[in-house]
This record gives structure tokens, sequence and C-alpha cells, in this order.
């Protein structure tokens, strides 16, 4: 009897709640760390791009809109999902960074937990970070938070899951929405989180997944008019000059972000839910 030839997977996009494949038809293999080929991966196009963004803009004003107790309860909800597929992204975490089971459950074990704190934080951003001002006069007046609009990531390279979860809990924690470049060389991780979102509460086009080169695509997110602001942590130092002139023609904020990957096991803070909040403030006069 002949060894049985396993059937190869050809993995899609995630836009709009929806699994499309690539407006270009282009896929790509996907090898673990020693080289060894695990699946096709679409990438991503333009047009992909542009549908993403779409998708992402149509889904803000709902996902902004509502309660900050209701955005934490779907991002635990989300944990939750990912809690139970825990083996898969164990297996997909090794294989892709090379690490050793034993690393790949911490590592899994620590996205899951930064996911559900950032989603604690939901209801907290505007107590936190918002203010009632001092004034003189017969007013009121105070500063809210409020989220910027349509993100685009660049998700790490290196951290194929708890690195993509550490940029991207953030952008949605705030109430804005995300369309993401994954890791080009290790993608699996990311296509199953699209999947875990896809199947959790999560509206569609609050989260775009996008599979292919942070250097082809990058550009065409930070020129895009309709995104509000950038994380280029995945692209190349050298290009980030580059991405940053794209993002001025738009005027979107560009976050800092170091040379070199940070070590995304150190604990979280809430610098990145400030970099994703307008600061609105209202004048009220006071009632006699």
């Amino acid at each position: 009897m002949s060894d049985r030839i396993s059937v190869a997977k050809t993995y899609k996009l995630y836009i709009g709640g929806k699994f499309p494949r690539s407006e270009s038809g282009r896929v790509y293999p996907v090898t673990d760390a020693k080289g060894k080929f695990l699946a096709n991966a679409s990438h991503a196009s333009r047009k992909d791009v542009r549908d993403a963004v779409s998708a992402a803009r149509k889904a803000f004003g709902g996902w902004s809109a509502a309660t900050a107790y209701n955005r934490g309860q779907v991002l635990y909800r989300v944990a939750e999902v990912l809690e139970g597929r825990r083996e898969q992204f164990v297996a997909e975490v090794s294989a892709s960074e090379g690490v050793a089971a034993k690393k790949a459950q911490s590592l899994v074990d620590a996205a899951i937990d930064r996911w559900v704190w950032y989603a604690g934080w939901t209801d907290k951003i505007a107590t936190v970070l918002g203010a009632a001002n001092p004034v003189a006069g017969p007013y009121f007046s105070f500063t809210v938070p409020e989220p910027t609009g349509v993100v685009g990531v660049l998700a790490p390279q290196q951290s194929s899951l708890l690195g993509l979860v550490s940029v991207l809990a953030p952008v949605l924690a705030t109430g804005s929405t995300a369309v993401v470049v994954s890791s080009a060389d290790r993608p699996l991780p990311a296509i199953t989180l699209s999947e875990v979102l896809a199947t959790s509460d999560l509206p569609g086009g609050v989260a775009n997944i996008l599979t292919g080169r942070a250097a082809e695509l990058g550009s065409w997110l930070a020129s895009h008019g309709d995104v509000n602001a950038l994380d280029p942590t995945g692209a190349e130092p050298s290009a980030r000059a580059d991405l940053a002139r794209d993002a001025a023609g738009t005027v979107k904020r560009v976050l800092t972000v170091p040379d070199a990957e940070p070590d995304w096991t150190a604990d979280a803070d809430i610098a990145r839910l400030r970099r994703y909040l307008e600061a609105k403030t209202v004048w009220h006069p006071l009632g006699v």
C-alpha cells in the first residue's frame, strides 16, 4: 500500500467577516522553520487592501458606537474561542517559529492572557484617560477619549501570534477597526486567528486579516485616504520613512516603533491604547 498524499491547504484572506480568495489569484507556499511545506497562503493585492479598508470603515460606526461593556464581552468571547483552539495554535506557533512545544505553549498562553487583558480595559478607558476639567466660569468641561477610526497594522514578522495579538487587540479595545497584514513567512497563526474571529461574536469587518508582504501592501495602506492610523511594526526599518511620507499625504497618525521587535512577553501597558484614541473636549453651561 502506497503512502497517502496529504491534501495541501490553500488558505484565503479574511475580509468583512468572509474568506475570499485574493483578487489577484496569487498564492505562495508557507514552510515551517526547517523549510518543510505546510500550506499555501493567498497573496493579497492592492484591490484586496481597498476591499479590507472599505469593510473596516463600514464596520467602524457600529463597533465604535457599541457600549464599552459590550465590546469587552465580545473580545472576551474571542479569548474563549482562542482557548478552545489552544492545541492548534501551539502546533502552528511551534512549526512557524521553530520553538519547542513547551515554549510554544507558553507563547500561546501569553497571547490568550493578553487578549483577555485588553478586553478588560474597554470599560476603563474613559475613566482612566478621560477627565473633568477645572474651568473658571459657569461651565462643565469634559475630555472624552474616542476611537481614531480605521487602523492599518503591519503585524510583527517574527512573533506570529503573541506579537500579532499585542498589536491587534488594543486597536479593537478602543473601538477602532483594523486591517492587518500578517507575518509573511509565519502566517498560519494569523490565519487561524481569523477563523477564531469569524466564529466568535466580533462583527464582520471589525478586524480584517490579509496575508502577503508588508513591503508591498504597507505603502498602499499608508497612502489610503480612509485609513486614519498606521502601525508599521512589521515593516523593515529602512522602509518606515517612506511609509511615513506616504501617510503624510492624508495626514494620518503613524506610530513610532522600535527598529527591532520588542520582547512581546514583557508585561503590556496602556501605551498602545492611548495611540488609537482622540481626545474630545466638551463644554456645557451650568443649569440655573
